[in-house]
């Protein structure tokens, strides 16, 4: 029975694909609605609208799934001007505490987004503390004009987001540069599972799941956040025992170093 279960867990990740497959062919149809042919000469505008409406549509799952998780907890120690990378639908807009909030910035390059956002921005009435600026933490000039600079941020927060940028290493570089001295890097992520045969399913899944989900399944997040700078607190980051799951969670909030 346990080895049934531990199949299905490793399986799991099928579902994930199929349903971003059906998103996926939903914005194909969209965009030949809209463009024509045209419109196969952007595929990463089809791939960016795919992405969002997966997302968006399974947002209250991903919500409530979080909601029996650290997640929540970990935004007490989101304050002061906060930087949220790749907010995606904005899943965490709720769980920020207003009062320990001076300014919250927002990253994505995935402008699919913007009116969700709004939405929720205007529900919680977070609209003076609030912006989503349609870039990524690499993005110096733009984050620059906003007075995003080096030494800026009381707080950089990543749910689930350095599976799916570009480089993670230029990500974190980015992040605890813009950090103060003394300021909180709180995340949470996924990474490669220390099973070996959880590593196994994660490689067979993963050219397929980065493919249409967005993310990578067996990226080594916490040695790319670790060396990013110097922390206060390394020792800090849990590790879940997850040996039967393709997405074996790590988190904490990590202290960038005086």
């Amino acid at each position: 029975m346990a080895d049934i279960s531990r199949l299905s867990s490793l399986f799991r990740p099928f579902w994930f694909i199929w349903l971003s497959i059906q998103s996926h062919y939903g914005a194909f149809k969209d965009a030949l609605r809209k463009d024509g042919l045209a419109s196969l000469a952007h595929p990463q505008r089809i791939r960016d609208a795919a992405t969002a409406n997966f997302f968006i549509s399974h947002s209250a799952g991903f919500i409530a799934y979080e909601n029996t998780t650290v997640v929540p907890s970990l935004f007490h120690s989101a304050q002061g001007k906060i930087l949220e990378l790749g907010p995606g639908p904005g899943n965490q807009l709720q769980r920020f505490d207003p009062s320990l909030v001076e300014f919250i910035y927002a990253v994505d390059p995935n402008s699919n987004y913007v009116d969700n956002i709004a939405a929720k921005v205007k529900k919680l009435d977070l609209q003076d503390k609030y912006k989503l600026l349609a870039c990524g933490v690499e993005d110096s000039e733009i984050l620059r004009r906003e007075g995003i600079t080096e030494g800026s941020m009381d707080t950089v927060l990543s749910i689930q987001v350095l599976c799916s940028v570009g480089d993670v290493k230029t990500v974190m570089r980015e992040v605890w540069k813009l950090l103060k001295p003394g300021g909180s890097f709180v995340f949470w992520e996924h990474e490669k599972n220390k099973d070996t045969v959880a590593a196994l399913a994660q490689g067979f899944w993963n050219p397929a799941w980065s493919a249409l989900v967005g993310c990578c399944l067996n990226r080594n997040i916490k040695a790319e956040i670790l060396a990013a700078g110097e922390w206060e607190n390394p020792g800090d980051i849990q590790v879940a025992d997850e040996p039967n799951s393709c997405l074996p969670r790590i988190w904490g909030v990590l202290k960038k170093k005086a």
